[in-house]
């Protein structure tokens, strides 16, 4: 983990490198997507099968690609009941924060008999994509599906990919089952995002796609764009902690590494305005890593996208930090709560000692979804508006149409449109 003066030179450097990771980059990945996904389109679930086969090493049928209420049953016998506890209080959490985002549905009427107004509903259909592979994340599969819950979506579609014997990971399942999934499919990769995108024989085409993947399942979600809508294309995860000398650098450096551990391309990087700080974090991130599991993959997370800047002043750190955008954005200051008034740019904010970055990952209620590559300067994490569709309510009388009836027709000859003007003329000839 290489350590750096933060200046313009090596902000624009980082900037540059983390851009590496962003999927968008992947485009020689796009063409075998772009086959699966017309595959699957004309096919349905023949390609599904096939592909679950070849690349799951597990044979799927029309008969047991939907998980069953006995498979349910079984995930549960699986797990420490103490676990399942754990999740069951996480989803809690998860609900009672996003009940606080819900709005209703608004109408205004005027003097003038005009009324305008804003109708609130939810999808009908989300689907949920989660992944298996490397390691499988029951806690995605809450934040995904209780904002839906949370908004009033009556059928939520979850694939996620089986294992070579066929099953589902009872984690996974367990999940699902509390957060009110209604039907989960043992499909992965980018066959089953074009699943849920167009429909199959065994698959309903979903209004929505939500969840996060390797980078076919990340393509699969921005090709098939507009055909359903998505949440985002996530990159890999990433932190970033702004502290100063106040900090402990124990804490510091086990907080670095939890998303180190994520996969090679995550990206963890310190500011801090103490040299001293610094150097202890990567004297405790060395001690680490003779302790930890996944360590191979810590180590190149760390070589290729760790960082630790030292800056001038907090106004230094502060003004990187909005250039960075994190999606994990972690304060340990000796007054967090000022610094995080000059922050900008962030997926979620963690403030203080004891607010470490797994908090909010795991158990704090807001979601974990969240705004990665710099992208949280313009996007929001996964919340309850993204399973509504609001539509605009239009009602005038004579009067009020009077009133302004010269003004639209103005307004559309303006612009060439005398269609449009003629719409409003006849109704005062």
């Amino acid at each position: 983990m290489r350590t750096l003066k933060l200046t313009e030179e090596t902000q624009s450097e980082l900037l540059g490198n983390l851009l590496n990771r962003n999927p968008g980059s992947y485009t020689e990945y796009e063409n075998i997507v772009n086959d699966i996904i017309d595959n699957v389109r004309k096919n349905g679930d023949k390609a599904v099968f096939e592909y679950t086969l070849k690349f799951d090493k597990s044979e799927l049928n029309a008969s047991n690609i939907r998980v069953t209420e006995d498979e349910i049953k079984e995930a549960y016998k699986e797990l420490d009941p103490k676990f399942v506890e754990v999740m069951k209080k996480s989803a809690e959490n998860i609900r009672v924060f996003h009940e606080k985002q819900k709005r209703n549905s608004w109408i205004d009427t005027r003097e003038d008999g005009s009324i305008l107004g804003q109708r609130i509903l939810p999808i009908e259909i989300s689907g949920v994509y989660v992944p298996g592979g490397k390691a499988a994340y029951p806690s995605s599969v809450l934040m995904n599906v209780v904002p839906a819950k949370v908004a009033g979506v009556e059928r939520i579609v979850m694939c996620t990919p089986p294992g070579k014997d066929g099953k589902v990971n009872p984690g996974t399942l367990v999940a699902a089952d509390i957060a009110g999934v209604t039907e989960v499919y043992k499909v992965g990769g980018a066959q089953a995002i074009a699943a849920m995108a167009f429909g199959t024989e065994s698959i309903p085409k979903v209004d929505k796609i939500t969840g996060p993947g390797n980078i076919f399942v990340a393509l699969a979600k921005k090709a098939c764009f507009g055909h359903v809508s998505i949440d985002s294309i996530a990159g890999p995860s990433e932190i970033l902690v702004v502290a100063d000398e106040t900090a402990n650098a124990r804490y510091v450096a086990a907080d670095l590494l939890s998303q180190a551990e994520h996969d090679e391309l995550a990206s963890a990087i310190l500011v801090t305005t103490s040299e001293k700080l610094a150097n202890d974090v990567s004297a405790e991130i060395e001690g680490f890593l003779k302790e930890l599991s996944r360590t191979d993959i810590i180590k190149k997370s760390l070589d290729n996208y760790g960082y630790i800047f030292i800056a001038d002043d907090m106004d230094a750190a502060v003004d990187a930090a909005n250039a960075i955008a994190s999606e994990h954005l972690e304060i340990i200051t000796k007054d967090p709560y000022e610094v995080m008034t000059k922050i900008k740019n962030a997926g979620a904010i963690f403030l203080g000692a004891y607010s470490s970055e797994p908090l909010g990952d795991y158990f704090a209620g807001p979601n974990h979804i969240l705004p990665t590559n710099r992208t949280a300067r313009f996007f929001s994490p996964l919340n309850v508006d993204d399973f509504m569709k609001k539509t605009s309510i239009i009602s005038y009388s004579r009067d009020a149409l009077c009133k302004v009836h010269e003004d639209i027709e103005l307004f559309a000859k303006e612009e060439g449109l005398t269609a449009h003007a003629n719409s409003i003329a006849v109704r005062f000839e």
